[in-house]
């Protein structure tokens, strides 16, 4: 097991017990590995974590995943062991596999729309990357595409009249969007006055996000904007601290 440390280069694969949990190979930051996460923990699944230093990969990596990219989630009760990759696949695999607490509706046409939602968040997350890595300054537009970006999911929580996305309860679309709208927090220890989420603008997704936090899954891996915020600044210099919570973080766990 990782103990929660990040596994890097020189490194050998660790040895889990023989017990059918599925493994899930992340890193603690990382807001597509955080998707999983929830997923799993939303279905109560068990699993074993392997965290990955991504500056500093093991070789043995590129065994899981070709692409030496996280998550990577190893089903060892399937023959041959495969490893599924790519967080929108995963999480809908987990979502048909593990019939509990589902997170897409029945319907195919609702389905279909909730996952063309979840596409459109792409735009959403592609500015608020540039921002946190290069600072406003050098991301001219960002915010505004952030703004406009979630004045899509404003409205769509206001036309459901619900207080999920998901309807009484948090479903795929809350999950899957949620890791960003937890780092978006760390802005305003980043760009201080530079940037505030207009009260008005998105009083439902404000809401929205009030009552996410104290869902069962997102409480068991959140992190507050701060601590984002202080992983983000060493990611800036190129020296990312990946075990800077090594001690205290949640999300430490390794089964």
């Amino acid at each position: 097991m990782s103990a929660g440390k990040h596994l890097t280069k020189g490194s050998t694969c660790p040895k889990l017990p023989d017990d059918g949990k599925l493994r899930l190979f992340s890193m603690r930051f990382c807001p597509f590995a955080h998707r999983v996460h929830l997923t799993l923990d939303a279905k109560n699944v068990p699993y074993h974590t392997i965290f990955i230093n991504l500056t500093e990969k093991p070789e043995w990596l590129v065994e899981k995943n070709p692409l030496g990219k996280v998550p990577a989630l190893e089903l060892v009760n399937e023959t041959g062991n495969p490893i599924l990759t790519e967080s929108l696949l995963i999480c809908e695999y987990l979502d048909e596999k593990y019939p509990q607490n589902p997170l897409l509706p029945k319907d195919p046409l609702k389905k279909a729309q909730d996952k063309i939602l979840v596409e459109r968040f792409g735009p959403v997350t592609g500015s608020l990357h540039k921002v946190l890595i290069n600072g406003p300054e050098n991301s001219p537009g960002a915010l505004t595409d952030i703004s406009q970006g979630l004045d899509i999911f404003e409205k769509e929580l206001g036309d459901r009249k619900t207080v999920y996305f998901g309807g009484d309860k948090p479903g795929w679309i809350d999950y899957m969007i949620w890791p960003w709208c937890e780092r978006a927090e760390m802005l305003k220890y980043l760009l201080g006055d530079k940037y505030e989420m207009d009260q008005e603008r998105f009083k439902n997704l404000i809401k929205w996000r009030e009552v996410m936090i104290e869902d069962a899954a997102v409480k068991g891996t959140y992190l507050d904007g701060e601590t984002h915020a202080k992983f983000i600044k060493t990611r800036r210099t190129n020296t990312p601290d990946y075990d800077m919570l090594v001690s205290t973080t949640k999300r430490q766990r390794t089964v």
